[in-house]
């Protein structure tokens, strides 16, 4: 069972370079980070994760996880970098595949793309994605982003995303390309996940809700001809204790993902090194 630690850094953190090498010291398989590139100051968007719906503070404070994790990449050699998640429908995809290649080739082929398509109607729709059509904008742009990874010229011509012929160097270390992990509880993110997807992302899942997951995508994988076992299950903020993380691998999962609660100067260090006492072996 793998586990990595996420967290969100913001203008008060401390260095994320500090974080990500001491992560990799400890014996964290992979290093996190979150996206919410603005926050609109007027929003009728209910966020589910609070008891009266409201944005919680943390969302509004979040440095560009790409950069972030590039800068994690120069004084790290083996832990993974990913995004939990990136939010595709606010990018362009020739942008973001030619973003997401340099970082794969400057971590060695160490970066895993977390993707969603985002809660927040106003900023998605700020940012120029079609909020009623996220998952089709999302989809488009992952089959584009992979055309642009694995080939010469490669061109897309679909609904949200149209391109002729281009070249988009360089390509990504990994072969075909990152792997793609698909968050959330949307209807058909089993569809999704076994369609184009490399992983599932579920966001303080149980275990049963893992178990019936992995019997779900590993039914339609069979059936699409796929091998289940090329699917991962990637359980984002996991419970801050060993039991209950092998318990998850015992579902079907492949990797519990726990987060720390401050990367503030002074207190993200201790933060994280509690966390690794609990969790890690």
């Amino acid at each position: 069972m793998e586990i990595g630690v996420a967290m969100v850094i913001s203008s008060k953190s401390m260095d994320v370079a500090v974080l990500a090498k001491r992560a990799e010291e400890l014996g964290f398989e992979s290093f996190w980070l979150p996206e919410h590139p603005i926050i609109p100051v007027t929003s009728t968007s209910k966020y589910g994760g609070t008891p009266d719906g409201s944005i919680p503070p943390f969302m509004m404070d979040m440095a560009d996880p790409f950069i972030s994790l590039a800068r994690a990449s120069a004084v790290t050699e083996r832990i993974k970098l990913g995004t939990s998640i990136c939010l595709v429908p606010e990018h362009n995809p020739i942008d973001q595949a030619k973003q997401i290649a340099t970082l794969d080739r400057l971590s060695n082929g160490r970066f895993i793309f977390g993707i969603g398509a985002g809660w927040l109607r106003e900023e998605t729709e700020i940012m120029g994605g079609d909020f009623d059509h996220r998952w089709g904008q999302t989809r488009e742009a992952i089959l584009a982003m992979k055309e642009l990874w694995t080939k010469d010229e490669s061109e897309f011509h679909g609904k949200f995303f149209d391109f002729p012929p281009v070249r988009c160097f360089p390509k990504p270390v990994q072969k075909p390309h990152p792997p793609v992990f698909l968050g959330g509880d949307a209807t058909n993110v089993f569809k999704r996940v076994v369609a184009w997807g490399d992983g599932w992302m579920p966001v303080r899942a149980d275990v049963e809700k893992v178990q019936r997951g992995r019997a779900t995508m590993d039914e339609l994988a069979e059936s699409a001809g796929r091998d289940p076992s090329s699917i991962q299950i990637s359980v984002y903020a996991a419970p801050q204790d060993r039991d209950e993380i092998m318990a998850y691998e015992e579902a079907g999962a492949n990797r519990a993902i726990v987060n720390i609660s401050t990367t503030l100067e002074g207190e993200g260090l201790d933060a994280l090194e509690e966390v690794a006492k609990k969790v890690l072996s």
